[in-house]
C-alpha cells in the first residue's frame, strides 16, 4: 500500500459525491408520494449497499489470509469491516431519520429489511471484542479470519431471506412490477451509488496506509533500540494488539 493516487481518488471522490448531491437536491424530480424526504434514499441505499459489499469483502481477505498467512490481507480484512461498520451507522441514522418522516416511528421491528441490517450490524460489532480478547498476534488473525468469513457468508444469505420475505412497509424499487425508478432517478441513484463506493476505498487506502506508516515507526523504533537508542521497548508497545498493522512488510 502506497499513497500513490491518493490524490487524485480523493479528488475523484469529492467531484463525484458534489454532482450527486447537485442531482439529488436540484435536477431529480420530486417523489410523487413522499415529496423531498424521499431524496434521503439518495444517501440511505448507497450507503448500505456499499455498507455489505465492504463486509463480505472483509470475508474474502480473511480467506486470502488463511490461504498466504500473509498479514497485509488480515490488515485489510479489518480495514474492510471497520470502515463498514462506520458506514452501517450511517445506514441506521439516516434509515431512522427516513422512517421517522415516513412512518413516524425511528424503527419498525416487523420490517424484516431494517432488521435484517441491524442484525447484521449488531453482527459485526462483536468483530472487535472477538479479536481483541486474543493476546497472540497470529492466533487474533486467524480466529477474525474466520470470523470475517463466516460472517461474510451470511450477508447475502441474509438478504436473499429478505428478498424472499413479504415486506410490509420498506419500499421496493428495484426490478418492481411497476418497473422500478425513473430513468432520472435511477442515474442520480448510481452517481450517488458510485461517489460513496469512491468514499468507501479512499478512506481503505488512507487507513491502510496509515497502518504502513505505523508499521514502518514500530520497526525504526526497535532497531533504534537495539542500537542503545531511545526508549525501552515497551513504551512503544502501547495499543500495537488494538489493530492490524503491516510492521511484518
Amino acid at each position: 500500500m502506497s499513497g500513490r493516487g491518493l490524490k487524485q481518488l480523493s479528488i475523484a471522490t469529492v467531484l463525484v459525491l458534489m454532482a450527486g448531491m447537485i442531482l439529488v437536491f436540484f435536477w431529480v424530480p420530486m417523489d410523487a408520494d413522499q415529496g423531498f424526504k424521499q431524496k434521503i434514499f439518495y444517501l440511505h441505499v448507497p450507503l448500505a449497499i456499499v455498507a455489505l459489499i465492504g463486509f463480505m469483502a472483509g470475508g474474502v481477505e480473511g480467506y486470502r489470509h488463511l490461504r498466504s498467512g500473509d498479514r497485509r490481507h488480515d490488515a485489510n480484512s479489518y480495514v474492510f469491516i471497520h470502515l463498514s461498520v462506520v458506514f452501517g451507522v450511517a445506514v441506521l441514522i439516516t434509515g431512522m431519520l427516513w422512517a421517522k418522516a415516513s412512518w413516524g416511528h425511528f424503527w419498525v421491528w416487523d420490517e424484516p429489511t431494517l432488521v435484517s441490517f441491524l442484525i447484521v450490524f449488531l453482527l459485526y460489532c462483536t468483530y472487535y471484542p472477538f479479536r481483541y480478547a486474543v493476546e497472540d498476534r497470529d492466533r487474533q488473525a486467524r480466529y477474525a479470519s474466520v470470523f470475517a468469513i463466516t460472517a461474510g457468508a451470511f450477508v447475502p444469505l441474509n438478504f436473499m431471506a429478505v428478498r424472499m420475505a413479504e415486506s410490509v412497509i420498506h419500499p421496493r424499487v428495484f426490478a418492481t412490477s411497476e418497473g422500478g425508478l425513473p430513468d432520472s432517478m435511477l442515474l442520480t441513484f448510481l452517481v450517488c451509488f458510485a461517489g460513496f463506493a469512491l468514499l468507501w476505498v479512499t478512506l481503505v487506502k488512507l487507513e491502510l496506509l496509515g497502518k504502513q506508516t505505523s508499521g514502518q515507526v514500530s520497526r525504526l523504533r526497535r532497531a533504534l533500540e537495539a542500537e542503545g537508542f531511545g526508549q525501552d521497548a515497551e513504551s512503544g508497545s502501547v495499543g500495537r494488539r488494538i489493530a492490524p498493522n503491516l510492521e511484518s512488510r
